[in-house]
């Protein structure tokens, strides 16, 4: 199908389309997983793993000493060296969907836009983390575009939207426009539109209310609503009426399908089941199957050793046909508040 969009205008690839590499930074931060970061590194080695074997891999590790043990842990779990390139580049955190810039197209040809990064004001240690654009750029000699907002250089984070490649994008009320853990004050929806449509080339917007409990962002999409083709969206779904995810995840539901029918879009639809609430040392994490990540010839599904982990699985075989769908056990690593959306960030061709 021919892209309508302008040739010269940017347009965001959705994460389906032909891939270069995958970027990746290299877990440090104890804090993040405390009482759980020895069973960290594996999980990473595991991904790295996986998608060496179909694409290239940019790591971030903090030092050059931190290679050589790397390195030993990545051979035993026999990645595939020759696509891997290490960086040194120091990180606070290791969640790239939202600290490293997207990859955007302008006539073809890549550019980085680097949103400005206030660690989801919420936490206070992001300065590493707001400059990771900078070892993106200097080791590929991208052309950089730090988009602004009359005058000021716009928050965001990537998790945040998700796009269809097509001009559509998704998002969410609570973590855009709601006044917890605010990104751009008194920013409203007329604004991000005008955003979403000079800097991605979206020109239809769907606005979701909330996301899920335990998520630490206040409202990330990418767990809750992801486009799996131009017109398939995968949406979360919550069975269990106790929940207290169970009406805000009816909710969205509602609004994509009211969007679909008004603006007489072919959106389709496809409910995905939410695990059962998890909680590790009493806190609820946000365990869902939508933190999946897309690379050439796979897909990467987290689970979380839960009923329906292989209902999902079935799922996802039937919608990716040709990719061949990977299990990744995200049990531990979803205690840093994240999974394997939150921990990549792709590069297209």
């Amino acid at each position: 199908m021919r892209n309508s969009q302008n040739k010269n205008q940017y347009r965001m690839p959705a994460e389906w389309e032909k891939q270069k590499s995958t970027w990746i930074a290299w877990p440090h931060n104890k804090s993040d997983w405390p009482g759980l970061f020895k069973q960290i590194p594996s999980v990473f080695s595991k991904i790295i793993c996986e998608i060496t074997k179909v694409q290239k891999v940019n790591l971030l590790v903090r030092s050059r000493e931190e290679i050589v043990t790397l390195t030993a842990i990545l051979k035993k779990t026999k990645v595939n060296l020759k696509n891997l390139r290490i960086h040194v580049c120091k990180t606070n955190r290791v969640w790239l969907r939202d600290t490293a810039p997207i990859f955007i197209k302008k006539n073809n040809k890549k550019i980085i836009c680097n949103w400005n990064f206030n660690a989801w004001a919420k936490y206070n240690d992001f300065g590493y983390d707001n400059k990771i654009f900078e070892c993106v750029k200097k080791n590929n000699n991208f052309k950089l575009l730090s988009p602004k907002f009359k005058g000021k250089k716009i928050v965001l984070e990537g998790g945040a939207f998700d796009v269809n490649g097509k001009n559509t994008l998704i998002t969410t009320k609570q973590c855009l426009l709601g006044r917890k853990q605010v990104r751009n004050k008194n920013f409203e929806s007329k604004d991000y539109e005008y955003i979403f449509n000079k800097f991605l080339g979206v020109k239809k917007i769907i606005w979701l209310d909330k996301g899920i409990d335990g998520d630490d962002t206040n409202g990330h999409v990418d767990d809750i609503a992801r486009f799996v083709s131009s017109n398939v969206i995968f949406i979360a779904h919550e069975t269990n009426k106790k929940d207290t995810n169970y009406k805000n995840l009816k909710n969205n539901i509602k609004l994509i399908e009211n969007y679909n029918q008004n603006k007489k879009l072919n959106l389709r639809l496809v409910k995905i089941p939410m695990p059962k609430a998890k909680y590790i040392y009493g806190k609820r994490v946000p365990a869902s199957y939508l933190n999946f990540y897309i690379a050439n010839k796979i897909v990467l599904l987290p689970t979380f050793k839960d009923k329906k982990d292989k209902l999902v699985l079935n799922i996802f075989k039937r919608y990716f046909k040709n990719r061949k769908i990977i299990p990744i056990d995200c049990s531990n690593l979803i205690w840093g508040f994240g999974a394997v959306h939150c921990m990549t960030q792709q590069e297209p061709l």
